[in-house]
């Protein structure tokens, strides 16, 4: 491979690489601030949870879990009807919105751990690519000397 046709490789390999890194600095910083706000609303999953009763929600299974329970109990109090479903002067209403409202908002936060992870996952897929580039153009080099060596010595 002649020294021209390394280069773009070698280039595109280090774009990859700082790129695969960016996405994996950014994806964890944006797991780290939505744990940070969950933490700061100081909610525990409730006791009658299916999963991970009584411990605090700062992560997806925990805010997935606060979700299901808050569903159930809104159902509960509503006799199974959702907010859309109640008349409009039920004052269960207002219950029915607000659990869904509470729901909506955590199951935003697992959403959001979701593409935190994806772009995680993302990022170190793309800088290995980056990586296996510069490889790749670096064992041009290397190939060529050899090819190089073995040449003058026939």
């Amino acid at each position: 491979m002649s020294t021209t046709a390394k280069k773009p490789v070698r280039v595109l390999g280090i774009i990859g690489l700082v790129a695969g890194l960016a996405m994996i600095v950014v994806g964890g910083a944006t797991w780290g601030v939505v744990t940070s706000q969950l933490n700061d609303q100081r909610i525990t999953v409730s006791a009658d949870a299916p999963f991970l009763a009584g411990t605090t929600v700062n992560n997806p299974l925990s805010a997935y879990a606060q979700a299901q329970i808050i569903e159930e109990h809104t159902m509960k109090i509503t006799s199974g009807k959702t907010y859309a479903e109640l008349d409009r002067e039920d004052p269960l209403r207002t219950t029915a919105q607000q659990g869904a409202f509470l729901r909506a908002s955590l199951f935003t936060s697992v959403i959001a751990y979701g593409v935190a992870a994806l772009v995680i996952g993302m990022g170190v897929l793309v800088a290995g690519n980056g990586y296996a580039l510069t490889r790749i153009a670096t064992g041009a080099k290397v190939d060529a000397k050899v090819e190089e060596n073995t040449l003058a010595t026939v």
